[in-house]
């Protein structure tokens, strides 16, 4: 296929997963420190608006048992 190489691996989405939740990251802070856009982000992380607003999908969370 043709088109510009992905910038985005499982590496970078899911340091952003764990910061989104964060405030005191922005999503441009995020993607800047990344090396990316935040349209990337956008493109990437279907629920980049609930982990902005602290409800990250449950299968995500980390679990009770430990």
């Amino acid at each position: 296929m043709g088109g510009r190489p992905s910038v985005v691996n499982d590496d970078l989405i899911r340091a952003a997963r764990d910061m989104l939740p964060r405030p005191e990251y922005s999503v441009a802070s995020i993607a800047k420190l990344l090396g990316g856009s935040p349209g990337t982000l956008y493109n990437h992380i279907p629920d980049l608006a609930e982990l902005r607003a602290g409800r990250a999908h449950p299968a995500l969370e980390p679990s009770q048992d430990s």
